[in-house]
């Protein structure tokens, strides 16, 4: 059974650099695609971030372009999304998400940004 915990979330000021973190269970974790989706309150859950298998493609949305970062360590079965000069607007809860499409999601991580 796939299971994705994600981790490192909470209250962060302006322009602070938390690292979000989702640990997957599953052997194929290494040839899985993955991804960070966020939902704000009110609003529809968009996608943030990508990841291929071995790291070396990765797409952003727009508005995270050039201030966060996806990563992965397939020996940890973790990915990982740095984020940096954090906005206000970033405030949202934060999934991880497996597959392609992307089948299997976690239960999200609360970050809120403090102006």
């Amino acid at each position: 059974q796939v299971q994705l915990v994600e981790s490192g979330g909470g209250l962060v000021q302006a322009g602070g650099s938390p690292r979000l973190s989702c640990a997957v269970s599953g052997r194929t974790f290494s040839i899985s695609r993955m991804g960070w989706f966020r939902q704000a309150p009110g609003k529809e859950r968009e996608f943030v971030a990508s990841i291929n298998w071995s790291g070396g493609t990765t797409y952003y949305a727009d508005s995270v372009k050039g201030r966060f970062t996806i990563s992965r360590d397939n020996a940890k079965n973790t990915v990982y999304l740095q984020m940096n000069s954090l906005k206000p607007e970033d405030t949202a809860n934060y999934y991880c998400a497996r597959g392609n499409p992307w089948r299997y999601w976690g239960q999200g991580t609360q970050v809120t940004v403090s102006s």
